[in-house]
């Protein structure tokens, strides 16, 4: 008779643990849902976020640049002897402006 109560606890341990496997997955699904939903509510709260189908936007750039170079050869006498050498000199100026906007959420 002992050893059938040993099989017996054996078999209620093994669908008690059966049960808690069962509802620990079936919980799964809704903990999944509650940690999406916070999530998000917490995102919903930052506010609009970029959606290509919902901005418009209108930028311009424009560049200006200049570019001067300039380079000269002088002959010169250094210590008897005749040669040339060039000099250059650089200037350049560039001008960038920016202008436009963005509008997020119905156009």
């Amino acid at each position: 008779m002992r050893r059938s109560t040993r099989g017996q606890s054996l078999l209620e341990y093994t669908i008690l643990v059966v049960i808690i496997i069962a509802a620990l997955l079936t919980m799964q699904t809704y903990m999944k849902r509650g940690i999406q939903g916070r999530w998000k509510e917490s995102l919903d709260e930052i506010g609009d976020q970029y959606d290509p189908d919902k901005t418009n936007s209108l930028i311009m750039h424009r560049i200006e640049s200049n570019s001067e170079s300039r380079v000269q050869m002088i002959q010169s006498t250094l210590n008897g002897a005749k040669g040339y050498y060039t000099m250059r000199s650089d200037a350049s100026s560039a001008k960038e402006t920016k202008n436009g906007s963005v509008t997020i959420g119905h156009y």
